[in-house]
């Protein structure tokens, strides 16, 4: 149940102190659903600006800022991971070339060490450790990942293992909603 609306602007003009000559300037913005941004959205806005960076092709645009703007809709737990996918859908759709696609998993490991996929905040808060994922398309590479709580190198194995095997259905729900928006039919 948690939904985050994405936008994308650009590649734009960009101020002069942040412009970077050979590639485009990345700029995330995420907002949360009342208040103002705190530390919270600030850590998630670098984690998904440094995902970003790895996987578009700035260098096609340089000199320019490819903004992304996130709104929290509600949040009912796997905040950071819709986010990512949120981004990278409104990067698809709005033509950012980018080397290959990318997704956000969040896994959950309780007290007895069973893993939870897509965890809602209430398993997120008794969890033991919560870990994030963002991996990429192509060969479904780790890009990014963040983690809170403690676990075992076994436990973040199995977890990154079974963030892989997701990722295969989050890929898939990619490809089927573009064929659904961009289809003639």
């Amino acid at each position: 149940d948690t939904s985050v609306l994405a936008g994308v602007y650009g590649p734009a003009e960009v101020k002069v102190s942040k412009e970077i000559f050979n590639k485009a300037t990345l700029e995330v913005i995420l907002r949360p659903k009342i208040g103002l941004p705190g530390v919270a959205e600030k850590s998630r806005e670098q984690l998904i600006r440094n995902t970003c960076e790895a996987v578009v092709l700035g260098a096609l645009h340089p000199r320019t800022s490819i903004t992304t703007v996130l709104q929290v809709v509600s949040d009912a737990g796997s905040l950071l991971a819709c986010c990512l996918n949120a981004t990278c859908m409104a990067l698809v759709d709005a033509g950012v070339p980018m080397r290959a696609l990318f997704c956000g998993i969040t896994c959950a490991l309780d007290s007895d060490g069973t893993l939870v996929l897509d965890p809602t905040a209430k398993q997120e808060k008794e969890a033991r450790a919560v870990l994030t994922f963002a991996l990429d398309s192509v060969e479904r590479k780790l890009l990014m990942s963040t983690t809170k709580g403690l676990y075992s190198d076994a436990e973040l194995q199995q977890c990154l293992a079974a963030a892989q095997a997701a990722s295969q259905h989050v890929f898939r729900f990619y490809r089927e909603s573009l064929q659904r928006r961009y289809s003639k039919s």
